[in-house]
């Protein structure tokens, strides 16, 4: 019996000595970064509210060319009028800033053969595109107290006959861009990415229509509707000639808003032990 077990724990001993190291198709990781709103107050496409950005990702590799990945991100968004060099925003004098929670699902597309741990294939650019889901509320502040924008109803939304301008609290994204991977060493992998995020809302920045007129808003009422008629329109601030007439442009109802992600990747590729067959 002693002779059976010796020979046994040889065996075994000499199958895991000759056992293979491998990496499996699972990654897990995290990334930071940063973002970029881009919409009614900041139509330009300028690169002038820049904000931290982070969040965590689980890839599926199905080969050494394509992959599929789902992430939760953070970040947060916003403009001022104040900033732009354009005479008609700092007349309108509007801001906001807004909270981003996105989680999405990406597809990606390896130029070349990647395998973590393979110095043949230790680096390729990628192309990524997916769907998914964010969750925002638009706020500003006025003299200090902070206000959430959607629940003022700035554009209307709170009056008669512009119901169709309420807007939720969520929308969907589409996020498309583009990426560099390199492994630093076996299973440890590193990656850069730029994505920008086409949204199915215009309203990240709770601009989007018409003026509806002061008059449609209670200066008298409670601190909510006083804060209201202020936020509506605040070129006052600015200037001794309101711009708000009713009618008159507020945003551009015509392109949804827009954000954009760089990031940083630090990636973990899962290691498994696979005996060799004989």
């Amino acid at each position: 019996m002693k002779r059976i077990l010796t020979a046994a724990l040889i065996l075994a001993g000499t199958t895991i000595t000759k056992a293979q190291l491998a990496y499996n198709s699972w990654e897990f990781g995290a990334s930071v970064g940063a973002s970029q709103y881009f919409g009614d107050l900041n139509p330009e496409l300028r690169i002038n509210y820049i904000s931290g950005a982070g969040g965590i990702l689980a890839k599926y590799n199905f080969s050494h060319y394509i992959g599929l990945r789902a992430s939760l991100h953070y970040t947060q968004l916003g403009a001022k009028d104040s900033r732009s060099s354009n005479a008609y925003e700092k007349k309108r004098n509007l801001n906001f800033y807004t909270h981003i929670i996105e989680g999405a699902v990406q597809a990606e597309f390896n130029f070349f053969r990647f395998a973590t741990g393979d110095k043949d294939h230790r680096w390729t650019p990628y192309l990524t595109g997916g769907i998914g889901i964010f969750s925002y509320n638009p706020y500003t502040y006025l003299d200090g107290v902070k206000y959430d924008l959607r629940e003022m109803g700035t554009e209307g939304q709170n009056t008669g006959g512009f119901n169709d301008r309420k807007y939720s609290n969520r929308a969907v994204c589409f996020p498309i861009g583009a990426g560099f991977k390199y492994w630093l060493k076996p299973g440890l992998n590193l990656g850069f990415e730029i994505s920008h995020r086409l949204t199915r809302t215009d309203y990240i920045d709770d601009v989007s229509h018409t003026y509806v007129g002061s008059d449609k808003f209670n200066p008298n009422g409670t601190d909510k509707e006083r804060a209201a008629y202020q936020l509506q329109d605040r070129s006052y601030e600015v200037s001794d000639k309101l711009l708000g007439t009713p009618g008159k442009q507020r945003g551009n109802s015509n392109s949804y808003d827009q954000y954009l992600m760089l990031e940083f990747t630090l990636t973990w590729t899962l290691k498994s032990y696979v005996c060799p067959s004989f």
